[in-house]
């Protein structure tokens, strides 16, 4: 688990009302965010948003110009672990030949797949990434890419740049969606309702320090890792994935090339890549999404109790307070109960049960373990709602 006191605000800051889950002594106190430009403090560890400031200049310098790629026409389409006729392709008038991929290459078969998919976002900020989600023109990207903006300039892949409108989302899970007026595009494959595995190849693909494009790999370091955000911990993926300024938005995808998550942070000592990057899981970010688009409330689900960790014994969340007329409450949750589970997720912290209760929609019925006079008991607790700011 990240230690709370070396984290900070994941995203822009907005009004917060009563947290879903606080601990007995409230969490610690979160930082503003860093500006990206700035140095990081010697002598201690931030979680730096991957905000975009300033990544136009880094592209335009002619220090690094030859870097940056000229031919990424690969949207034609992809042949993975086969002889293609590339011959006849060429001849076919459709444009350039499918990609080639050798069988035993995973992870350019997945970037061969998901690179049509993802696109870059220029707003007043600077430079993020996104991920169309939808064949008519949805996109995913992080709440802090286009924070304070009502449009932005949406880059695809073969280079076409158009306006795209921004339709709303929440800093609180830091997730957005962006809508341009184009139908037919190639719209990334979600990997909902699966659960990713400790170890498995992680692949991250968006516009690190604005350059289009970049793939990078590595493996899914953690799963349920529990950060800081607006209104308390979030449970993440965390990858070594290399992951920068500028890959935010961007999608985490699986050796098939399917999203896993929506990258949006990193936890650093310079400020860039140091191996622990961070992504939405993609379930939470397409309910977002699917609520944005249909104009529900985007409010956190509640639980209603504080607590604490347990000091000794069995891990687990141990309630101090639970609020009348609150989930917990209605299910019979009470004070001094350990709880070490939710919805089959271990819980061994407070801020565990927090980020679970977080990672669900409001009016959503949990099972919730709790240990109580030595016995496991289980309680099916349906969650309220703490509203979110919308901006």
């Amino acid at each position: 688990m990240i230690d709370h006191e070396a984290t900070q605000e994941l995203a822009s800051p907005s009004e917060t009302g009563e947290p879903a889950v606080a601990p007995e002594s409230g969490t610690p106190p979160v930082e503003a965010p860093l500006p990206v430009a700035g140095p990081a403090a010697p002598a201690r560890r931030n979680i730096w948003p991957i905000l975009i400031g300033a990544l136009l200049l880094v592209v335009a310098s002619s220090a690094i110009t030859y870097l940056v790629a000229t031919d990424s026409d690969t949207g034609a389409g992809v042949v993975a672990g086969s002889e293609a006729n590339t011959d006849e392709d060429a001849s076919s008038g459709s444009g350039a030949p499918p990609v080639v991929v050798p069988a035993d290459e995973p992870i350019a078969t997945a970037a061969a797949i998901i690179l049509p998919s993802v696109v870059q976002i220029q707003s007043a900020g600077g430079v993020g990434s996104g991920v169309i989600y939808d064949a008519e023109g949805l996109i995913l990207t992080a709440a802090h890419v286009v924070a304070g903006q009502d449009t932005v300039t949406v880059r695809f892949e073969d280079g076409e740049e158009v306006e795209g409108t921004v339709l709303g989302g929440t800093p609180d899970a830091d997730v957005a969606v962006v809508q341009v007026e184009r139908s037919g595009l190639p719209a990334a494959e979600l990997a909902l309702g699966e659960t990713p595995v400790v170890g498995q190849i992680a692949i991250a693909v968006g516009s690190p320090w604005g350059l289009q494009g970049t793939v990078t790999s590595g493996v899914i370091s953690a799963v349920d890792q529990p950060i800081d955000g607006e209104t308390g911990p979030r449970a993440m993926l965390q990858t070594d994935a290399a992951i920068n300024p500028g890959n935010s938005g961007g999608a985490l995808v699986d050796r098939d090339g399917r999203v896993l998550g929506i990258n949006v942070s990193i936890f650093s000592l310079s400020g860039a890549n140091d191996g622990v990057g961070f992504a939405v899981p993609i379930d939470v970010a397409n309910d977002i999404a699917e609520r944005v688009v249909s104009g529900e409330s985007l409010g956190n689900a509640l639980l209603g109790v504080t607590g604490s960790n347990a000091e000794s014994g069995r891990a687990g969340a141990l309630i101090a307070e639970v609020s009348r007329g609150s989930a917990a409450d209605v299910a019979g949750v009470e004070v001094g109960d350990l709880v070490i589970e939710i919805d089959g997720a271990s819980v061994q912290g407070i801020a565990d049960l927090a980020a679970q209760v977080r990672s669900h929609r409001p009016g959503t019925t949990v099972d919730i373990v709790v240990v109580r006079d030595g016995q496991e008991l289980t309680l099916a607790a349906t969650l309220g709602e703490r509203q979110a700011d919308q901006g």
